[in-house]
């Protein structure tokens, strides 16, 4: 019984640490200012998938199930909390995260689809980052950065979420 609880508790820690890893990366500037991922909550709240979706997709390829559940665990407590901290109260608190949980599971499943197709994906993107935009050169970039991040996680792990290189416009999209 004791060995269960450390395993739980080293899971949530493991979660935890990948999860801070995760909102770091997308929270950087470039997706905002120079990508146009709208900062706001929808925006954020969108990258933050993204990235949980790559991250998830190298753990799931590498075999590390218990590392997923500790991230995808951590996900939906970082997402609770920033319900709680922008206001909401626990009577509204469970269909809010509903309708995260159908957003999450719907990005990924949207991600998952288009694979390592680089015109499904920026599909994908373009509906999901960009609210239903047309594919442009910003989901062009976005694509090639996905695409670009599963060699870079899979070194990484178990210790560190790696993504690779962040984004970069070019006159014709992304630039490596």
């Amino acid at each position: 019984m004791l060995n269960l609880l450390r395993k739980s508790a080293a899971r949530k820690r493991d979660g935890a640490r990948l999860y801070d890893a995760l909102v770091v990366r997308a929270r950087q500037p470039v997706f905002y200012r120079d990508l146009g991922t709208a900062d706001s909550i929808d925006g954020r709240f969108d990258l933050v998938v993204l990235h949980a979706w790559m991250a998830l997709s190298a753990l799931r390829a590498a075999d590390m199930g218990q590392a997923a559940q500790g991230l995808t665990d951590a996900v939906f407590v970082g997402f609770d909390e920033a319900m709680r901290e922008q206001g909401a109260g626990d009577m509204g608190l469970g269909r809010k995260m509903k309708a995260f949980a159908n957003a999450f599971f719907g990005r990924m499943g949207a991600y998952e689809e288009a694979g390592q197709d680089r015109d499904a994906l920026a599909r994908a993107l373009a509906r999901n980052l960009y609210r239903g935009a047309a594919v442009d050169g910003r989901a062009l970039a976005m694509a090639d950065y996905v695409l670009a991040a599963p060699g870079h996680l899979a070194a990484g792990l178990p210790e560190t979420l790696d993504f690779g290189p962040l984004p970069v416009m070019g006159l014709q999209g992304a630039v490596p």
